[in-house]
């Protein structure tokens, strides 16, 4: 079997045109009398020399009559000629798009095996481009910028839009592989109060019984690691009307942003449309859905009531967040985190209640 590494790619295209103009030239014949032979007028005979007009099938045959040179041979010239013009094209594309590859995480990628890295930029933007599941960088500005996407994000540092989309993309592959039922919106909202009982799980127990109930529900949870550039933490949207997305990115890794992102994420699938565009931040976010999600999250993870009660006598040792936390059956990380979030607790006290989490590669 032969191993072919280098396949040779001409840089120079010869038209079927430069051809035709050599066989009249062998043959003595003239413009005029090939146009008498064929019956194509003049001018197209012309067009075609100068490959302004491309040779048809049609054309081909009636070359074949009159030079003796089989239809196969002038389709396949018009065939690698309109190959290299092609090839030619998109050399220049590519080379024009490679600063668009500057803001893609390239490195970050490969090293989860989400891309192949390769040393030629060139090949390493098509790369992304297969990864992105486009033809080129006009598709991205397409596609990923305008989709329906809610995610929770921290504005404080510099976000590249072409990580946040690397992020999702991979997302929405892992969620490709996991099978759902239809979504029903009476089905999730019960099974967050399964979910809920999860948080004092390690992740082991957790993770495959949130995506299981979940999934019966026709929601998809993956779990994907941050890229630079991203400060993203969790993100929602809809595959389809009948299939959502919950991705967590475990940014913080620290269970009270896990879970309060992931029921955040919750109540946007619950109480907002599938077709909304929801950006956690000052960049035109929908302030009002945003603080209606973050409240779904809070009255889901701790009883309000018992709560308030529990706020109210101002006792906030270690001991009696443990004992708060196991009495309305939650982690009791989540309570610090809801307790430094109201600025009633220090966010340096209690800090090593809550439960810390690393991705396997770290």
């Amino acid at each position: 079997m032969v191993d072919i590494q280098n396949e040779f790619q001409p840089d120079y295209a010869v038209s079927p045109g430069e051809v035709l103009s050599v066989e009249l030239e062998l043959r003595g014949m003239t413009q005029q009398e090939l146009a008498k032979r064929t019956g194509i007028t003049p001018k197209h005979i012309i067009s075609i020399l100068k490959a302004k007009s491309v040779i048809t099938p049609e054309t081909a045959i009636k070359f074949e009559r009159a030079l003796g040179m089989p239809v196969d041979y002038w389709l396949n010239l018009e065939a690698h000629y309109q190959e290299i013009l092609a090839r030619q094209a998109e050399e220049e594309r590519l080379e024009r798009d490679l600063d668009w590859l500057t803001r893609i995480p390239v490195n970050s990628m490969a090293k989860m095996n989400w891309i192949e890295k390769v040393k030629d930029k060139k090949q390493q933007l098509v790369e992304v481009l297969r990864f992105f599941g486009i033809a080129n960088v006009e598709q991205w500005d397409d596609m990923w910028p305008n989709l329906n996407v809610a995610y929770r994000q921290n504005q404080t540092h510099e976000v590249f839009p072409e990580a946040v989309s690397a992020w999702l993309r991979q997302g929405e592959l892992e969620a490709a592989d996991i099978n759902c039922a239809p979504y029903n919106k009476a089905k999730f909202r019960e099974s967050l109060d399964q979910i809920r009982a999860l948080t004092t799980e390690d992740p082991a127990h957790f993770v495959p019984a949130m995506r299981e109930h979940c999934a019966m529900a026709g929601v998809a949870v993956v779990f994907v690691p941050a890229l630079p550039k991203t400060g993203v933490s969790g993100a929602t949207r809809w595959l389809n009307k009948d299939k959502a997305i919950i991705q967590l990115s475990l940014r913080y890794k620290t269970d009270d942003h896990l879970w309060f992102t992931f029921f955040h994420a919750a109540g946007h699938i619950l109480l907002h449309g599938k077709k909304e565009l929801f950006l956690e931040g000052t960049n035109g976010l929908d302030q009002e859905k945003e603080h209606e999600a973050n409240t779904f999250a809070e009255h889901e993870l701790i009883p309000q009531k018992v709560f308030a009660k529990f706020i109210s006598d101002r006792d906030f040792k270690k001991t009696s967040i443990s004992a708060f936390a196991k009495s309305v059956g939650i982690a009791p990380g989540i309570v610090v985190g809801q307790l430094q979030h109201k600025g009633l607790l220090n966010v340096k006290f209690c800090n090593d209640l809550k439960q810390r989490f690393k991705w396997a590669h770290e």
